[in-house]
């Protein structure tokens, strides 16, 4: 039962008589549907449909959790500020810890991790629980899952949903009302014009490139890779392209490594036949 503390991750609470109102013209996700006990992806996106925030919602007594980037907490703070206007709402940073629980029983006040069932639970709270895991174990098993993470294996500020694939687990609504940016990410999935997509590499000699090297097939770029675990990694790659190199025989590698290309387990999107 991996039990493993996040120290980059911290809670912002949002509360007040408004604040599933507010929250809900802001954020890709459902809020108002959001069920007790789940935390749910979400992101605050720029008018233009690129994430700026990315995190997990759960609900929290008149108000909501939002389990997010520790570096981005006075950001996230101030942005939703500017948006807060007349509504009756209250931003504020707590001091409670958050942790990672996976092939485990959930304990008491734990929350469902809303993007994939094997990623098991977040725990917010004022302590840590004893672990016996650390940050990197949790990290490995989400690779392994190919879950991607922003900073790591997409930019903010310059990531569409779809590329950081909040539409296949759980993070874009396509049925609520307006949010910011909606627009554009409504436009994407209904034309199917996402063609840049976090994937999964398999690195066959077992030593992954390291983050940011470049994606290459036949000598023309695919896109860069990301976090990577032992002999598997996450990547950002143009699926067009992809396709047309593995159409003309080509394999594909990154910084000389031979690898191979993988749709995540869970994910719906079409992509090309595996390279390698």
């Amino acid at each position: 039962m991996p039990i493993a503390p996040l120290p980059d991750r911290a809670v912002v609470v949002v509360a007040g008589e408004d604040a599933a109102g507010f929250l809900q013209g802001l954020v890709t996700c459902n809020v108002e549907t959001l069920p007790p006990g789940e935390a749910r992806p979400g992101a605050l996106l720029t008018p233009q449909g690129k994430i700026l925030f990315d995190f997990q919602i759960a609900r929290a007594g008149d108000g909501f959790h939002l389990d997010v980037a520790r570096a981005l907490v006075p950001d996230l703070i101030r942005r939703l500020t500017l948006y807060r206007l007349r509504a009756k709402v209250t931003l504020a940073e707590t001091p409670l810890t958050v942790s990672a629980a996976w092939d485990a029983a959930p304990g008491e006040g734990w929350l469902r991790d809303g993007r994939l069932p094997a990623l098991g639970w977040r725990i917010h709270a004022p302590a840590a629980p004893a672990a016996d895991a650390d940050e990197g174990a949790y990290h490995a098993h989400r690779i392994g899952l190919g879950v991607p993470e922003s900073g790591a294996d997409f930019t903010l500020g310059d990531a569409f949903p779809h590329e950081a694939l909040m539409d296949q687990l759980g993070g874009v609504d396509f049925r609520k009302g307006c949010y910011v940016g909606q627009e554009v990410v409504s436009r994407m999935q209904h034309r199917g014009t996402a063609r840049t997509r976090v994937v999964m590499l398999r690195y066959p000699g077992g030593a992954a490139a390291p983050a940011g090297t470049p994606v290459t097939a036949g000598g023309k770029a695919l896109g860069t890779t990301g976090s990577a675990a032992g002999d598997r990694g996450l990547a950002l790659l143009r699926l067009d392209r992809l396709a047309d190199m593995l159409a003309a025989g080509k394999g594909a590698e990154a910084g000389g490594l031979p690898v191979s290309v993988e749709k995540p387990g869970f994910a719906r999107f079409a992509m090309p036949a595996e390279a390698g």
